[in-house]
């Protein structure tokens, strides 16, 4: 089974520090972190994400990309060149400087302004039982915790804000488990509705 690559858009500034003199400053920010809640996302059943604490652990990221807005034609930095990053107890934190290019300078210009200051990351997990758990919250939304990320394929700044819903997808396992979900909430309320009968007969 294919595993699907995701997008997730982050509620949290990437910010820009001045560099040596005539060169491009330097830009920083957190490409995810641990233990938020997400907006919510997803088209077919709504559902809110989670990373869990430990999920970057065994985490391939060995060969990551920054982009501009996930376009790989817009490439700023790479790990082992000028892209370092750095898992703590917020989550993973990035630092580059970004090459002397045409669109890093419109880039940065932006990020002056104001108008691009968001940052997103791209990433597989793995396919097994255990990369990701569901739950139910309420009517109609669920939680997914992802708990072991496989590889982070690119960290992107970005101009859409806030962990938005434009690329949430899941793998076909995860929508196993949330139909799963949705079976067991229809048994349970069939029982129900089975039981409430009953008392009423006997009333």
């Amino acid at each position: 089974m294919s595993k699907v690559m995701e997008k997730r858009a982050i509620l949290t500034n990437v910010e820009i520090r001045s560099g040596d003199e005539g060169g491009l400053p330097t830009i920083e920010g957190y490409a995810l972190k641990f233990n938020r809640n997400s907006e919510k996302l997803g088209y077919w059943s709504p559902f809110i994400e989670r990373l869990d604490q430990n999920c970057l652990d065994k985490t391939d990221m060995s060969n990551v990309v920054a982009l501009v807005n996930h376009d790989e034609n817009m490439t700023l930095a790479r790990t082992g060149i000028n892209l370092s990053l750095e898992v703590d107890n917020i989550g993973l934190k990035f630092k580059f400087t970004p090459t002397d290019t045409s669109y890093a300078r419109d880039l940065i210009a932006n990020m002056q302004a104001g108008v691009i200051n968001k940052c997103s990351f791209a990433f597989t997990i793995p396919d097994d039982d255990t990369a990701e758990t569901w739950e139910k919250l309420e009517e109609g939304t669920y939680l997914r915790t992802i708990h072991h990320i496989d590889k982070v394929y690119d960290i992107s700044v970005v101009t859409n804000p806030a962990y938005e819903d434009t690329e949430a997808v899941v793998g076909q396992r995860g929508r196993h488990k949330i139909e799963r979900l949705l079976i067991d909430d229809k048994d349970e309320l069939e029982e129900r509705e089975k039981l409430n009968l009953q008392i009423e007969l006997y009333r």
